[in-house]
């Protein structure tokens, strides 16, 4: 029961917070302020009411659109707030498990080190982030620095976080500072492949075909999640990204009705965020498999 409860919680917790990250992604853009003024309609101006506000509720009972000048209301609002409230209950899920079941602990693991609530947190914010930054991408090809700089600081700050928390800082030669170590390698390589694709590219089609945001997402997820799982991050948003092609190919209504239309520019950064998502809940499980496959 207390696990069912805590899980609601948390589902509840993010469907708030997505409620105020489609603040975000509708105003950062625009370089609006994300705190004033109040919610508004974004055609009308009209400022919305308590009951209009209400995450997943409100979109459901509006029925999609502005109750004063019918403007429709787009699905990525609803979908946000679905999102981040789904993969914090799962969070929530899995926290609650580790606690009512400590023995089973390492079975239903978030990935090293995600025990204890400040673990969760974190995970919940580094996913909130995530849902965040591939909206962004895909509504406007962006990612923004102020999201993935911060990040990438984020991911290196934590442990040493975890560890003051916890008592005195270990010493040089611990396995703390050979950890932070490798999340510093990690930084540079997972960033460094996608530099070491972008220049590729260029050399051999002569024109850009992945952004410098892409090299920092990359290098964020290696902060958070080390080499190996940026690596799978980005490994499922290739696959992903190239199966989101593959269904546009197969179903011509969904292709834009200009010739031009293959050259259309493909969020890549949304499909490794998918992708980092993906290795956030199952990394450790994947990884191990492969490892086992492979005989390592």
């Amino acid at each position: 029961m207390i696990r069912i409860l805590g899980t609601i919680l948390a589902a509840l917790l993010g469907l708030a917070f997505g409620s105020f990250l489609n603040v975000c992604l509708s105003r950062w853009p625009q370089g609006e302020s994300v705190v004033k003024p109040r919610s508004h309609c974004r055609n009308c101006g009209r400022t919305l009411l308590w009951w209009e506000n209400v995450p997943l509720v409100s979109w459901i009972g509006l029925r999609g659109q502005c109750r004063t000048c019918k403007t429709k209301i787009g699905w990525r609002y609803p979908l946000v707030e679905l999102a981040v409230g789904v993969l914090w209950a799962v969070v929530g899920w899995r926290l609650f498990d580790q606690i009512l079941s400590p023995t089973t602990a390492t079975l239903f693991a978030i990935g090293p080190p995600y025990f204890g609530f400040i673990p969760a947190l974190e995970t919940m914010f580094f996913v909130l982030l995530l849902v965040g930054l591939a909206v962004l991408d895909a509504e406007h090809l962006w990612i923004a620095d102020a999201a993935t700089l911060p990040g990438i600081a984020l991911g290196l700050a934590i442990p040493i976080f975890q560890e003051s928390i916890t008592g005195m800082l270990p010493k040089i030669q611990s396995e703390f500072w050979v950890g932070l170590e490798e999340r510093l390698l990690a930084i540079i390589a997972a960033g460094g492949i996608i530099l070491l694709i972008r220049w590729s590219y260029r050399l051999i089609r002569k024109r850009e075909g992945i952004g410098l945001g892409d090299a920092k997402l990359m290098a964020m997820l290696g902060a958070w999640l080390g080499l190996p799982g940026a690596l799978l991050s980005l490994a499922a948003g290739v696959l992903l990204g190239t199966l989101f092609s593959l269904i546009v190919l197969a179903f011509p209504a969904m292709r834009r009705e200009s010739n031009t239309w293959q050259l259309s520019k493909l969020p890549l950064g949304t499909f490794i965020c998918m992708g980092g998502i993906v290795s956030v809940f199952w990394g450790p499980a994947i990884i191990a498999a492969y490892e086992h496959l492979v005989g390592l």
